[in-house]
């Protein structure tokens, strides 16, 4: 067993057989005596046959016999009374009712019911039992004691201490001396500690056997399975379960049908510090996270002054002077139908986001601010020592985020379902609003690309995405306007006919009308009839390349000033 492992338990029978005022009389057990570890948690001395109703359960009877019932049957169920109490055992001092030993019939009775029976053989004071016996009881309640406050004092010591979920199961299987599993709520480990016995054993198979385990409860032992089982949570969440294993494996088992008190508060006190420390980050990560929003945002907006914010970066451990900084923003490539902007839903995966681009930063070892711009994205500035770094830091930074993510489309259309888009690196923190207004306009774009790029960046955005990019720009508004403003205002005033999708269709397929059309699902002429009509209204030659290629950047522009 573990050093340091305090065990506190009542004496058991044997234990009780083996003291000096019992030995004085001559022990000698005459039943049960497999049943010897029970153990004892008081003494009483008994001389009438209704005894157990004043009973409780753990208690070593004894008695000279004098008031026992004379006839078989009322011994046997006295016997049967007193173990279904579950009295720890009965002492019969020969020589006051039985001369040379107890009835068969009572021994019978008491080896069916695995009632340990002894005989004592010469006079006994029982006053001097009892205050051995008590001694041992009251002693094994102030180790017991000492235990328990071992327990406090020492999880407090890891609450305050932030430990790790790994430190504090080790802690609790080396007070235990007990395998001890922490898992999360689909049975996978977080951690555990063996208490010397193999880890390949206890964790083979892990998430059937534990499916097994189904104490009723937060705090409670299954028997069958032989595991003490607590719930882990806190406000409300539980997130996972610490469990227990007792008896250990090896060592003999504490005879009772639960494991005893001291490791009950010990799971239940173990957990409270999971959980605790899990707040503690939690609440220490949210509360730098506002931070890092509140030093992205004043980059964004200009609304403190550059020094200022490079000041507080510096001091959260974040330099940004003498730093090649990289702009980076991530964001779902399609809107989650169930998260509506504002919502609690939309909230939890905007945070559930922030939190991976954080650990992706860590795992790919950079440094950086990171946190939600908006509703829908989340921003990084990267803080690398020369440029020479960018590529490499950019491909760790997305291959960590993919992985942690498990990243697909929700859609189904087979790629990932985040793009990462990077601006271009600048020199000074002066020049890291261009650097994040980029990325951000990239990400934007880049959700019509039907490419799967790890990490985008402005050359990957094509015409549309350039036009993406210009859609607040009042001389492309101008433009769209120009080209396709007389059509927009005919199809305003003639909803059925809908021209503009009859002249994208044409444009789609290269200006083959016959494509087009079959497209469109109209006929030939009717097609034909339309394109004369739009060539009408618009003013234009529709079979003209020139003219067709501005028409065609006049509906992109409009996709794109359309989706703000």
């Amino acid at each position: 067993m573990p050093t340091g492992t305090v065990i506190a338990v009542f004496p058991t029978v044997r234990e009780v057989l083996g003291l000096d005022p019992v030995r004085h009389g001559g022990p000698r057990v005459v039943a049960a005596e497999a049943h010897l570890d029970r153990p004892v948690r008081w003494v009483h001395v008994a001389e009438v046959p209704d005894i157990a109703s004043l009973l409780g359960g753990g208690e070593l009877v004894l008695t000279t016999g004098i008031g026992l019932p004379a006839d078989d049957a009322g011994l046997r169920a006295f016997i049967g009374d007193l173990a279904d109490v579950g009295v720890a055992g009965l002492v019969v001092e020969l020589g006051r009712r039985y001369d040379s030993c107890v009835p068969r019939v009572m021994a019978a009775a008491a080896e069916r019911h695995g009632l340990p029976l002894v005989e004592l053989r010469r006079p006994t004071p029982f006053v001097r039992i009892t205050e051995a016996v008590h001694a041992l009881i009251v002693d094994a309640q102030l180790t017991e004691l000492r235990a328990t406050e071992e327990i406090h004092q020492r999880f407090t010591e890891l609450s305050v201490e932030g430990a790790e979920p790994a430190e504090v199961v080790q802690q609790a299987a080396t007070l235990a001396g007990c395998p001890v599993v922490l898992e999360n709520l689909s049975r996978q480990v977080l951690a555990y500690d063996s208490a010397g016995d193999s880890a390949e054993l206890l964790l083979d198979g892990w998430e059937q056997h534990s499916r097994r385990i189904q104490p009723a409860g937060r705090t409670a032992y299954d028997p069958d399975a032989g595991w003490l089982v607590t719930t882990v949570g806190a406000r409300g969440q539980d997130w996972g379960r610490l469990l227990l294993r007792w008896p250990a494996p090896g060592v003999a088992a504490e005879a009772a049908d639960r494991p005893p008190t001291r490791l009950t508060i010990l799971v239940e006190r173990a957990a409270s510090t999971l959980a605790l420390g899990r707040l503690i980050r939690r609440d220490a990560e949210g509360l730098e996270r506002q931070i890092h929003r509140t030093l992205l945002t004043a980059l964004l907006d200009h609304a403190r002054p550059v020094d200022e914010v490079a000041l507080r970066a510096r001091a959260l451990g974040v330099p940004l002077e003498r730093r090649h900084l990289v702009g980076v923003v991530v964001r779902p490539r399609t809107d989650d139908p169930a998260a509506e902007p504002g919502t609690e839903a939309a909230q939890a995966r905007l945070r559930d986001l922030a939190e991976a681009v954080s650990q992706a930063l860590r795992e790919a070892k950079l440094s950086g601010l990171a946190s939600a711009l908006d509703e829908h994205a989340v921003g990084a500035l990267l803080t690398l020592r020369g440029a020479a770094e960018e590529e490499r830091a950019l491909s760790a930074f997305a291959a960590a985020l993919h992985r942690l993510r498990g990243d697909a489309d929700p859609a189904g259309s087979g790629r990932r379902g985040l793009i990462v888009a990077a601006g271009t690196g600048v020199a000074a923190p002066r020049e890291a609003r261009r650097s994040l207004i980029e990325a951000r306009q990239i990400a934007d774009a880049a959700r019509r690309d039907p490419r799967d790029m790890p990490v985008f960046r402005l050359p990957h955005v094509g015409l549309a995405g350039l036009l993406h990019l210009l859609r607040e720009e009042p001389r492309l508004q101008t433009f769209v306007e120009r080209e396709l403003g007389a059509l927009l205002a005919y199809d305003a005033k003639h909803p059925r006919e809908q021209l503009l999708g009859t002249l994208r269709a044409y444009l789609d397929h290269g200006r083959n009308k016959s494509a087009a059309a079959t497209a469109a699902h109209l006929s030939r002429p009717a097609f034909y009839e339309r394109l004369f009509r739009i060539g009408r209204i618009l003013d234009v030659n529709l079979d003209a390349v020139e003219t067709c290629l501005s028409l065609h950047v006049a509906l992109l522009a409009l996709d794109a000033v359309r989706d703000k």
